[in-house]
C-alpha cells in the first residue's frame, strides 16, 4: 500500500528513494561521458568536413552554416580508410554510450524538478545548461540512430538537424562541464557520500549497490557495442552486429556481394538507359566535351585499387579491389595537365546526392577511379553499372553511382 506520508510531487525531496542516487555514482557516469561526447563531438566535425562542403552547394548540406564553418578544411585522401575509420567510431561509440547516458539522466532526474528553479546566478546559469544538455543529448543520440538505421522521419535534411543540434548541445555540454567537473573529481577521490540534494531523504531498501549498478551500464553499453561494431568487418563479427545499419537490400554473393544503401530499383535507373548501345559518359572540360562508349573506356589505360566504401550511417565495406580509368585521365582527355576540381551527374534524376563535387586533391589522386569492374567482374547494377566513382578517404555519397555526366574545372 502507498504511504500516505509519501510526498506526491517530483519536486519534494522525498519523492525519488533509489538509494543509488549520489554524487559519487553521478560523476563516474558524467567523468564517461565527458570523455565520450567529446570524441563523438570532434568525429561528428571531421565528418561533416569530409563532404567538402566549401567546394560546392551540391555537397554543403548546411549552407547557413556561417561562423559554425570555421574549421572547414580540404578533406585529405589519405590514409585511404580515414573515412572508415572516423565514422565507424562516430557511431559506434555513439550507440555503446546509450545506456551511460539514459542511468546519468536518472541519476540526476531529481534536479530536474528541484525550486526554486533559481538560487543565484551561478546556479541559474547550472540549470539552463541542464536543460539544453538534456534536451539537446536526447535530440542528438535519437536522430542519430534514426539515421544510421535509416528510418528518415525528420522534419527537414537530417546533416542540418544533426550538426545544428550538434553545437548547441556542446555549447551546453562545455558549459556545464566547467561547472561540474570539478566537483566530479573531488566526488571521485573521496568515495564517502555526503549529503546532497541526489542523496534521498527517505530512501528505499537498496536491491544492487552503486558498483554493481555502474557494472550492469557497463554491460548494457559492451553489449550494444558488440552488435554493433562488426558492421565495419569482415568475418563473424559482422554477423553480429544485429543492430548496425545494414544498409539497404540484400547484395547476395559473389564478386559484388558487399553492401549497398541505394539499389537500382530504388534510384529509378531503367536498365534500358545503362544498355551498351545506349549508355554514354558525357565528359566536359577547357578542350570541349567527348562522348564515350564504355568499349571506349576499356581500351584507355585501366588501374586497380583496393579501397572501402564507408557510409555516414556507420557501415563499412573491407577494401573491395576496384578496376577502371582515372579520374586525372579523364580530366587530361578534355585539356587539364593538372587536374581540377570535378563536378559528377548520375543517371538518378532525383533523390539526394545524386549530384556530388570533388576537389582537385581527390581528381589528382592516382586510386581515384571511374571503375568499371570491382573484385574482377562487371559492376552490378545495385552497385553503379556502368561505372561509378571511387575515391579515397571519401563518404560512400560522394562515390557517385550510374555515372553519366563529368565536368571538370574550378568550382
Amino acid at each position: 500500500m502507498r504511504d500516505p506520508d509519501a510526498p506526491r510531487l517530483p519536486s519534494s525531496p522525498g519523492f525519488w528513494r533509489s538509494p543509488l542516487r549520489g554524487l559519487w555514482f553521478t560523476s563516474v557516469l558524467g567523468l564517461v561521458l565527458l570523455a565520450g561526447i567529446t570524441v563523438l563531438f570532434v568525429t561528428g566535425l571531421l565528418s561533416y568536413a569530409a563532404y567538402n562542403p566549401g567546394l560546392s552547394p551540391v555537397n554543403d548540406k548546411t549552407p547557413d552554416k556561417g561562423i559554425l564553418g570555421f574549421y572547414l578544411f580540404p578533406w585529405p585522401t589519405n590514409p585511404h580508410w580515414l573515412y572508415r575509420l572516423d565514422q565507424g567510431v562516430h557511431v559506434t561509440l555513439g550507440i555503446t554510450l546509450i545506456p551511460v547516458l539514459l542511468a546519468k539522466l536518472w541519476s540526476v532526474v531529481p534536479r530536474l524538478f528541484a525550486l526554486p528553479p533559481a538560487r543565484s546566478l551561478t546556479h541559474a546559469l547550472e540549470r539552463i545548461s541542464l536543460l539544453l544538455l538534456v534536451g539537446g543529448a536526447l535530440f542528438e543520440f535519437v536522430t542519430g540512430v534514426l539515421n544510421v538505421q535509416l528510418d528518415y522521419v525528420f522534419p527537414g535534411s537530417f546533416y542540418r538537424l544533426h550538426f545544428y543540434g550538434a553545437w548547441v548541445f556542446f555549447a551546453a555540454f562545455v558549459a556545464h562541464a566547467l561547472l561540474k567537473t570539478p566537483t566530479a573529481l573531488r566526488n571521485l577521490r573521496h568515495l564517502r557520500e555526503e549529503s546532497n540534494d541526489l542523496v534521498s531523504p527517505r530512501p528505499a531498501e537498496p536491491t544492487v549497490s552503486r558498483r554493481g549498478a555502474l557494472w550492469f551500464v557497463g554491460g548494457g553499453s559492451l553489449l550494444l557495442f558488440a552488435t554493433t561494431v562488426g558492421r565495419s568487418f569482415d568475418g563473424p563479427l559482422r554477423r553480429a552486429a544485429l543492430l548496425a545499419p545494414h544498409g539497404g537490400g540484400d547484395p547476395g554473393t559473389g564478386p559484388n556481394g558487399f553492401q549497398i544503401n541505394k539499389t537500382a530499383a530504388y534510384a529509378g535507373i531503367d536498365a534500358a538507359e545503362t544498355a551498351e548501345d545506349a549508355w554514354r559518359l558525357v565528359v566536359t572540360g577547357r578542350t570541349g566535351t567527348v562522348r564515350l562508349r564504355r568499349e571506349e573506356l576499356l581500351r584507355l589505360p585501366l588501374h586497380s585499387a583496393a579501397l572501402p566504401i564507408a557510409c555516414v550511417e556507420g557501415w563499412s565495406t573491407s577494401d573491395q579491389w576496384w578496376r577502371g580509368v582515372r579520374l586525372r585521365d579523364l580530366a587530361a582527355l578534355v585539356g587539364y595537365d593538372d587536374p581540377p576540381d570535378l563536378f559528377v551527374e548520375s543517371l538518378q534524376r532525383s533523390g539526394a546526392f545524386r549530384k556530388a563535387a570533388l576537389r582537385a586533391n581527390q581528381v589528382a589522386d592516382p586510386r581515384s577511379l571511374l571503375a568499371l569492374y570491382v573484385n574482377g567482374e562487371e559492376l552490378s547494377p545495385d552497385h553503379g553499372h556502368p561505372a561509378r566513382i571511387i575515391v579515397p578517404a571519401a563518404p560512400g555519397v560522394l562515390n557517385t553511382k550510374w555515372v553519366a555526366r563529368m565536368t571538370f574545372g574550378d568550382l
